[in-house]
């Protein structure tokens, strides 16, 4: 009997071998088996951490680091869309799920990641030297919520610290849903941030998981080196958008990234002030007139300036490799209604007719 199609080093997990193909599960159950690939091939991934200068640099983490243990794949629980349950205790509300839990087959959460399967170039950059390309990345609210429920557990013991630098600024405020009196504190509340974030530098974590995957130009056919992974650790995430939150500032219009930037101080205010977060409220009182299921999105020409590392132009692992990740005919079952899917399953066949 034929070996159902199955994905390298994903043994135990929420999702059933015919469930990690579909429309929105390939993109993210196809970035865990390339990072159990390049762990156990002992390729590190491209770290980008925040320095003590609030720039975002790269360098590279072991797997072990990432994964947050050095048990083998196959002793690993690989939950999708689930719940980090260790940062329900910072919240009154539930904390609804993210995109990838890590835990061992005892049950221990080991790491949360938000997964973000990106192209290199977007359509922005693709026209530029390859120098300059860079990947899209659109960001949904659990990223920013997960960023912050992250960071105020890094830092239980600077509670009181941080209640000094956000109380003065946020005590007064009316309503946290009026853009007029938020445009008015962003300068405060964005500094209030960055001395926060210099506090926390030691105590940052990996938290967003970027596979890469390379094609020629806006071309369909993929790069000889065409898959990597980038870590993001959650400083180094947030810097998308204070960083333009505090660049924009002088508009006088309220941004996408700015109310990210007013809803990680809020969040923060109210964690050092109370201990417990009111997470559906700081996501539903503050909309600022744009839709609320989408955070903030950033474009390649953005992304390029922030993954300042050779392997964003040239991933160190080659196309070759679909054929030791995607396991027994599994590009068989994909449907290709996403880009993805499609060069996957083109390359692969087309390897075959080699």
């Amino acid at each position: 009997m034929p070996e159902k199609p199955a994905l390298y080093g994903i043994k135990n997990s929420n999702r059933k071998s015919e469930d990690f193909w579909g429309k929105n599960q390939f993109n993210s159950s196809f970035p865990v088996a390339l990072a159990c690939y390049m762990r156990d091939k002992k390729i590190n991934a491209v770290y980008l951490r925040l320095n003590e200068e609030l720039e975002v640099e790269a360098g590279e983490l072991p797997f072990s680091d990432v994964f947050n243990t050095t048990s083998p794949n196959s002793d690993l629980y690989f939950s999708f869309e689930s719940k980090f349950q260790p940062y329900q205790r910072y919240s009154h509300d539930d904390i609804g799920g993210i995109d990838l839990v890590i835990m061992d087959t005892s049950g221990e959460y080991l790491r949360p990641f938000e997964v973000k399967l990106t192209v290199i170039p977007d359509s922005t950059t693709a026209k530029h030297p390859e120098a300059k390309w860079g990947s899209e990345i659109v960001f949904r609210p659990a990223t920013t919520k997960y960023c912050a429920l992250g960071m105020i557990d890094s830092l239980q013991e600077e509670r009181e610290w941080i209640r000094e630098k956000f109380e003065p600024i946020c005590h007064d405020m009316q309503d946290w849903g009026n853009s007029y009196e938020i445009l008015r504190k962003l300068p405060s509340l964005l500094n209030a941030l960055d001395e926060l974030e210099l506090k926390a530098i030691g105590h940052q974590k990996p938290f967003l998981l970027q596979p890469i995957w390379k094609t020629e130009g806006k071309s369909p056919y993929l790069a000889h080196n065409a898959l990597d992974v980038f870590i993001w650790s959650d400083l180094a995430l947030s810097r998308l958008f204070l960083d333009a939150a505090r660049q924009n500032i002088d508009t006088k219009k309220m941004t996408r990234q700015m109310r990210s930037a007013a809803r990680m101080a809020r969040f923060f205010y109210h964690a050092s002030t109370s201990g417990m977060v009111p997470l559906k409220r700081i996501y539903t009182e503050m909309p600022f007139e744009r839709q609320t299921d989408k955070e903030f999105a950033v474009s390649g020409n953005v992304t390029s300036r922030y993954m300042k590392s050779p392997r964003r132009i040239r991933p160190i692992v080659e196309r070759t490799a679909l054929k030791d990740i995607i396991l027994n005919g599994g590009e068989k079952v994909l449907s290709p209604e996403r880009r993805f899917d499609q060069t996957v399953k083109f390359t692969i066949v087309a390897a075959d007719k080699t």
